[in-house]
Order: structure tokens, then C-alpha cells, then sequence
């Protein structure tokens, strides 16, 4: 029943839609105020970013909050080049899905998947992300850096990410928008190139339900980016 009532409240919200950049970026509007933004891979459907915003108690609008896609680095248009790239040694998350699992992808991890523990919380329905003890018998990984033609020099991994636990949980909203339970045996994780990922396998309910969706997106009037731009732009 849930499953219904949050598709239908995306039926019903107005929407508008703009075909930019290989793009399908389309803006919902919902009878309390809130947004959602979404763009959609053109050619496969793939969502790439959804994000939101809400008005405060006083009408003004708030910044977008990045549901799914590439998290943008604080302050990136203000602050030095030097700031960002210290910055960046430190973990990245951000959610990427595929077209059958939620994906989250986690940066700047540099140690093996055995160091990590991932969950499901059942009482505060979340994923949590811990590393274990494992981590302090685990040397970080070496990079080889080319110098001359003839000379490799070895350089270990930032000295800022050595001996650091790390400790994150976070919710699924589309399980909560639809109130679908967690279920343990949807989770794995792996882990390559310094980066945790994450996936949930997608219940069926929201398969369908995102089917039902791109039906309806398709009856939506979408402009080009010639002929003006979107409401969320």
C-alpha cells in the first residue's frame, strides 16, 4: 500500500522536464513545497542525480541536498586549489545506483575488504559501515610513481588515512518512502582502487515501481535546452 501511495504522489506532483547535455533532468513539485530534481542517462534510463530542497519556517528557500550522485566539494568555486586537494585524502561517500541495486561508493579507503564490517541495523533501519582491529596489522598499499624513463620510486598512501577508523551508517530513503523492510541478504560489498562499495539489492516493489515511474515520465511534455532551461537549473 505504501509502495502506491508514494508513486502516486509522484504522479500527482507538478513537473516539469528539460533534455540537456545527453540528460533527462525533470523537476517535481509537491503540494507541501518540496522539491526533487532528477536526470536520467537519456539513452539507458540510468538516474544519475536526485537531490532536494525544502523552504525554511519563513518561505526562503533552502540549498539542494544530493540524494544520489557526486557530492559537491565544499566551497570548490572559493576556496585555493591547495585546501581542496587536502580536503580530498579524506573519504568521499556518495550514492551511485546501477539499474538493479542502490549503490554507495565510498573513496579514500585504502585497506583490504577484510579490514571492513557492513550491516544492517534493524532498529534504526540503516546501513552501517565500521572497520575492525584488523585494520592495525594492515600496512597501506604502496603506488609506484614514475620519475625518470629508467626510475621507480615507491610512495605510500597519505600518512592522514594510516591508523584512522572509520564509522558510518546511513538510511535507504526509497525504503522508507515505500516502508519496505531492510533485508540482510540484499547487502554485499567489495572493495577496489582504494574505494568501498556498497550494494543493495533492489526489492521488487520498487523495480516496479520505478517502471511505473518512467511510463509516466514519458507523458511529461520535455523541453530541449534551446528552448529554455529547467525550473531546478
Amino acid at each position: 500500500m505504501a509502495v502506491t501511495g508514494w508513486l502516486e504522489s509522484l504522479r500527482t506532483a507538478e513537473k516539469t522536464a528539460l533534455l540537456q547535455d545527453g540528460r533527462r533532468k525533470v523537476h517535481y513539485l509537491f503540494p507541501d513545497g518540496k522539491e526533487m530534481a532528477e536526470e536520467y542517462d537519456e539513452k539507458t534510463g540510468k538516474l544519475l542525480v536526485r537531490k532536494w530542497r525544502v523552504k525554511s519556517a519563513l518561505g526562503a528557500l533552502g540549498q539542494w541536498q544530493i540524494e544520489v550522485g557526486e557530492p559537491a566539494l565544499p566551497g570548490a568555486g572559493s576556496l585555493g586549489s591547495e585546501f581542496i586537494k587536502e580536503d580530498n585524502a579524506n573519504p568521499i561517500f556518495m550514492r551511485k545506483d546501477t539499474k538493479m541495486s542502490f549503490q554507495w561508493r565510498i573513496r579514500n579507503l585504502p585497506y583490504p575488504k577484510d579490514v571492513y564490517s557492513v550491516c544492517v541495523d534493524q532498529k534504526e533501519r540503516c546501513i552501517v559501515v565500521r572497520t575492525t582491529n584488523k585494520k592495525s596489522t594492515v600496512r597501506p598499499s604502496l603506488v609506484q610513481v614514475p620519475v625518470r624513463k629508467s626510475s621507480v620510486v615507491p610512495r605510500r598512501m597519505n600518512p592522514k588515512a594510516r591508523g584512522r577508523r572509520y564509522y558510518k551508517k546511513f538510511s535507504i530513503p526509497d525504503l522508507d518512502r515505500y516502508q519496505l523492510p531492510l533485508d540482510e541478504s540484499s547487502l554485499s560489498f567489495a572493495h577496489a582502487n582504494c574505494t568501498l562499495i556498497i550494494s543493495y539489492q533492489k526489492p521488487k516493489e520498487v523495480l516496479a515501481a520505478e517502471s511505473e515511474l518512467q511510463k509516466e515520465l514519458k507523458k511529461v511534455k520535455t523541453a530541449h535546452s534551446s528552448d529554455g532551461d529547467c525550473k531546478t537549473q
